[in-house]
């Protein structure tokens, strides 16, 4: 792994070396070796897939699979990322001091970035891609249940850059084990910001033993509150969309509350549609009155990232109940509020402690492509240079350039 993590190191040297001009061709030479080997890439996740259908569940087995749909969707995002203002190098500020000196900061690559992530292959051409918009080389390590694929895909990037700029510049760790987390995450003299995407237990284990700078994406436990004035339509929609639309992924709702006042006329609502798309409802002890099926929730249920069709629904008395309960179970991830109430809006904005919230919206958007950002590397969930997904400035750092003429300090 040293010898790799050196290599990487290095070439994170050559990439500041670069005009944006070759950047860009670095970029459109994977989209273009992406559709080209198409193919290769599609065969080595079909082997992943068959290796882990039985093992892991339906929802994640969506998260791992690459089809043609997807890869276009990887070679879209790299036309966007294209098309993005170029930061590094962008002065920030600049000032002069009343003794002459001039000071510009400036912003410039962090210059590795470490990713650990699990059964999301996607991710290793998110992260390489817009590691190389902002000059910043990129180490790569995936869960076993992609290897196949990941492997596949740092081959085809590598060769589609190799040409322009040293090819460690995207750099895979192939090893799936424990220890080799335990190893990277040490390793302060080659990385310079780990990022962890997965799961809680990841996320934890990370905080817990990581010995470099690491930011802290969040799992995902969001909460859609729908208030007494919302319109109930809009409500059920958006409820259908938040859980259902892709359940696996970090921004769909875990739980659901409810308006005490409105709760006897949108709860058996909500369960008529839900049981169409075979989502299982597990109810508070005032929820389950009003469902004919759903399950008592544990305590544990509002605690829980299912990635799942399954959702825990609470019956709360008003806006301030729900705001204290979504502060006190949420990941900080994100939250939405279906309401025409002005104040309950303006007090879900101001008072929940998460990174994005929502009003009138399903939490699906969280999501750095659709915020424009040209995906995104991670969705901090802490209040560090970055908070949610992060984009190209958040995958930056800035240092100060100070031009003088011979001052001294006396």
């Amino acid at each position: 792994m040293d010898e790799s993590l050196k290599l990487c190191k290095e070439a994170s040297k050559d990439l500041n070396l670069l005009s944006n001009e070759d950047i860009k061709k670095c970029l459109l030479n994977i989209k273009d070796a992406l559709i080209k080997n198409k193919e290769y890439i599609i065969n080595e996740n079909k082997k992943d897939i068959e290796e882990s259908t039985g093992k892991i569940k339906p929802q994640m087995i969506d998260r791992l699979r690459l089809d043609d749909k997807r890869i276009k969707g990887l070679c879209d995002s790299i036309d966007d990322l294209v098309l993005l203002p170029d930061y590094i190098g962008e002065v920030i500020e600049e000032f002069k001091r009343p003794n002459g000196l001039v000071i510009k900061k400036v912003r410039v690559p962090f210059g590795v970035i470490a990713a650990i992530f699990e059964a999301r292959p996607n991710v290793c051409v998110d992260i390489a891609c817009l590691s190389l918009k902002t000059k910043n080389a990129c180490v790569l390590k995936g869960g076993k249940e992609a290897i196949n694929t990941n492997k596949a895909l740092v081959n085809v990037m590598q060769d589609a850059i190799k040409d322009i700029v040293n090819k460690n510049a995207i750099t895979l760790v192939d090893r799936t084990d424990r220890a080799a987390t335990d190893e990277l995450i040490t390793k302060r003299e080659y990385i310079d910001l780990l990022i962890p995407r997965g799961s809680k237990g990841l996320i934890q284990y990370i905080v817990m033993n990581a010995k470099i700078p690491f930011i802290e994406t969040g799992a995902g436990n969001c909460s859609l509150y729908v208030e007494s004035s919302a319109n109930q339509e809009m409500a059920l929609n958006v409820a259908l969309n938040a859980k259902h639309q892709r359940p696996s992924v970090c921004n769909s709702i875990e739980n659901l509350l409810v308006d005490e006042k409105i709760a006897k006329e949108f709860l058996p609502k909500l369960e008529n549609l839900f049981s169409k798309y075979n989502i299982e409802i597990r109810a508070d002890s005032e929820a389950l009155k009003y469902f004919k099926s759903a399950k008592e929730a544990s305590d544990i249920d509002f605690d829980t990232e299912y990635n799942d069709d399954i959702i825990s629904v609470k019956i709360v008395k008003d806006y301030r109940e729900a705001i204290s309960f979504i502060n006190a179970h949420s990941t900080k991830h994100s939250e939405s509020i279906i309401t025409e109430n002005e104040a309950a809006k303006l007090a879900f904005f101001n008072e929940i402690d998460s990174a994005w919230l929502y009003h009138n919206a399903s939490t699906r958007f969280t999501d750095g492509g659709c915020f424009g950002f040209g995906a995104e590397i991670g969705i901090s969930t802490t209040k560090q240079h970055a908070r949610g997904p992060m984009g190209l400035k958040e995958i930056t750092t800035y240092k100060y350039l100070i031009e003088g003429n011979g001052q001294v300090r006396e």
